[in-house]
């Protein structure tokens, strides 16, 4: 491993990002898109609470404003696209899977160029992909059992990823608030992020500079504003260059979530 002192590390951070379109109905069917403004559990029906023998179908207004967003950040759209199942169990998920799409998504590369400071930046996408949302699980304080609200569940989602191409948080920053302002102007969603409309896991590994290699990563979640983002890469930057000081850098990928009250990664 190279010498290094503190000053001499690079960040690489990647992200990916989900998008809540403003659909008047569900992914997979016709239950109103509305739901975080009404009861618990009262949009919706068999097909998005994943009922024996019902079947999804696609909404075609998602799926245009899906390839709408991708030529606006300038991906391939390609001649065919298809769903897949993700397998996975949590207590918020219907199915026990969720539709998404994996090898043919509805988009292909592309980028988006912003100004950072007083620099011109370019960052690439790997992908844009449509999926469907899950539900929500709250944890009502001093109890010992939660409760589920499904109404979300259903909901469409653009899932963006981008290539690990961010070398600092203010570049992280930039690029969701360029982002948010073309979905909105695009008008395929409101993109708050304080709402849960726009949200973002950002992927962050530290190398020693001019290293190629890519280094164990470690995913960040849990960021609901601009700032959350910016002080959450900062603070796991810090946190790694440690490691890498003392001689024991990352070795394993691992995720944590970013504690807002604490202003740490947990």
């Amino acid at each position: 491993m190279p010498e290094s002192n503190p000053t001499s590390y690079e960040p690489i951070i990647g992200l990916e990002i989900h998008v809540q379109l403003k659909t008047r109905s569900k992914m997979f069917c016709t239950c109103d898109n509305r739901g975080e403004d009404a009861p618990p559990n009262t949009t919706i029906c068999p097909i998005c609470t994943g009922q024996p023998g019902t079947l999804p179908v696609p909404n075609r207004q998602a799926i245009e404003w899906g390839v709408k967003t991708a030529l606006a950040l300038g991906c391939t759209i390609p001649p065919t696209s298809k769903f897949d199942r993700k397998h996975y169990f949590y207590p918020d998920l219907p199915k026990g899977y969720q539709i998404s799409q994996f090898d043919e998504p509805v988009g292909q590369g592309g980028g988006v160029t912003v100004r950072v400071g007083s620099e011109e930046k370019h960052f690439r996408l790997t992908r844009l992909h449509l999926e469907e949302d899950a539900g929500k699980l709250t944890h009502p304080t001093g109890t010992q059992y939660s409760l589920v609200d499904l109404n979300r569940a259903g909901t469409p989602l653009m899932e963006i990823v981008t290539e690990p191409d961010f070398r600092s948080p203010q570049d992280a920053k930039t690029f969701l608030q360029e982002l948010r302002l073309i979905v909105r102007y695009l008008g395929v969603s409101d993109a708050d992020m304080e709402k849960g409309h726009l949200r973002c896991d950002a992927n962050v590994s530290l190398r020693p500079v001019g290293d190629q290699l890519l280094y164990p990563k470690t995913e960040v979640k849990n960021m609901n504003s601009f700032r959350a983002v910016e002080r959450a890469l900062t603070y796991e930057i810090e946190r790694q260059t440690e490691l890498w000081n003392a001689g024991t850098p990352p070795t394993t990928q691992s995720t944590r979530g970013w504690d807002e009250s604490s202003q740490t990664t947990l």
